[in-house]
């Protein structure tokens, strides 16, 4: 249900209801499975629109006056979202201002917008039953595999039509909770993100000419810091003939969406068991299945448990040029985070290998952190406007080259390190090797003069 008007009157909210309900009943008596989904949602259009007809006449037979214009438009676009998006979620989804959407129980919603401002919104259903129902009905009609929402399967991981992700549990909380994350851009490339302030031109040419090269790169940083985008942007200095195989617990990425850019791309989602225990395929064995499918590159939206040990053995036994993402702290605090998803795997590797094992396949470590609140409200309206991002933005603060492994240590150079306002800046220089590997590459010949990186 779309607009206060509706939310606020129980009539309305029995109205939408009801019709959704009757149109789902005639769909699925005429059969249309066949049918693509923008058919399916215009015949449910013109359906309601006759019920509507219906009603009207009816109201008009009793001497009643009938719905007035701009409410059956917006009982329309209720019952549309209710049939084929997320009810009354949707008008938040389809929010271009809207970032981050969390709901705590039906009636406690939050959203954060592109500004980074926070502010409550209006109840998403009538009570937790109606939003579970919803979450559940998503499932179904949006999911590339079977995914359950129940209490013996109470979480739910979901990628949405419109790329967002959706993540949601119940039973294990007090209330149903669901988040949704919109990525409102997912075509950047490295120039794109030095427009946007996200890293300067230098580390932009860098990270280009080491994907160009083959190298294969991590991507740390808190949750929300832009490390899906940064990914997106580096895969797009991918050659168009190579073939991709990416790996995600649940569809994010999207390159396979880019045929220009990436005509032979297979991705791969995780599955959960189904309700008799059995089919689950974790992101461990995608990864090692990945390795069997002829890929010149294996991406991991995400790395979150025993699929590192796969995925740094794929970077290091013939897949180079592999990339993913990882949930840290710092730049070094990458490994760190490696070094204990290791230890849980499995292998129950210990400190001292999983370092010789991240020395022989991380070639270069990207680190992205979020602008704080203060820094941004510091800034006049004239150049927070000139931010597409908005006033908190994200950005790269650290480039560390893995150079090798001592012990309990990885060693590595911080080829940019945090500066003013702890953007990177240029820091110690790449190994002479390395330099003159990414000169070939298209890095510019003039970096290293002066022993540092852009001197």
């Amino acid at each position: 249900m779309s607009g206060p008007k509706l939310v606020d009157d129980p009539a309305m909210a029995d109205l939408v209801r009801g019709l959704i309900g009757s149109v789902a009943d005639e769909l699925a008596q005429a059969g249309v499975g066949h049918l693509a989904v923008a058919d399916r949602r215009e015949l449910a259009r013109d359906l309601t629109v006759a019920r509507l007809g219906q009603l009207a006449a009816t109201a008009l037979q009793r001497g009643t006056p009938p719905l007035p214009p701009e409410q059956e438009r917006a009982v329309v676009v209720a019952v549309l979202d209710g049939l084929f998006g997320l009810g009354r979620l949707q008008r938040l989804i389809e929010d271009p201002t809207v970032e981050n959407i969390d709901v705590n129980g039906c009636d406690e919603v939050w959203v954060t917008r592109a500004d980074g401002s926070k502010e409550r919104a209006d109840p998403v259903a009538d009570d937790d039953e109606e939003l579970v129902a919803m979450v559940r009905a998503a499932a179904a009609r949006f999911g590339a595999t079977e995914r359950r929402f129940d209490s013996g399967h109470p979480e739910l991981d979901l990628r949405l039509p419109d790329g967002s992700r959706l993540s949601a549990v119940m039973g294990v909380a007090k209330r149903p909770a669901v988040s949704v994350r919109r990525h409102r851009l997912t075509t950047l490339g490295l120039g794109d993100l030095v427009e946007l302030g996200s890293l300067p031109a230098a580390v932009a040419d860098l990270l280009a000419a080491a994907v160009r090269a083959r190298k294969n790169v991590v991507v740390g940083g808190a949750m929300n810091s832009g490390k899906t985008t940064l990914l997106r942007a580096l895969a797009s200095e991918v050659p168009p003939e190579e073939r991709l195989v990416t790996i995600e617990q649940a569809y994010e990425l999207e390159l396979d969406a880019d045929r220009a850019r990436h005509p032979d791309v297979v991705a791969l989602e995780a599955r959960e068991a189904n309700a008799e225990g059995s089919g689950a395929f974790p992101m461990a064995r995608l990864v090692r299945r990945a390795l069997r499918m002829n890929a010149d590159r294996v991406i991991v939206g995400e790395v979150l448990g025993d699929e590192v040990l796969p995925m740094l053995n794929a970077m290091s036994q013939g897949r180079a040029g592999s990339m993913c993402t990882i949930h840290a702290n710092s730049a070094r605090g990458v490994f760190r985070r490696i070094a204990a998803y290791a230890v849980q795997a499995p292998e129950r590797l210990p400190l001292e290998a999983t370092n010789l094992l991240i020395a022989g396949a991380v070639d270069f470590v990207v680190f992205l952190e979020v602008e704080r609140a203060w820094e941004a409200a510091g800034m006049d309206e004239r150049s927070l406007a000139r931010r597409p991002s908005g006033g908190r933005q994200r950005f790269v603060s650290s480039v560390l080259e893995v150079t090798g492994a001592d012990g309990l240590q990885v060693v590595a150079n911080e080829v940019f390190r945090p500066g003013p306002g702890r953007r990177a800046v240029a820091g110690a220089p790449l190994r002479a090797e390395t330099l003159s590997e990414l000169r070939a590459f298209g890095l510019d010949p003039r970096v290293g003069v002066g022993g540092g990186y852009g001197g």
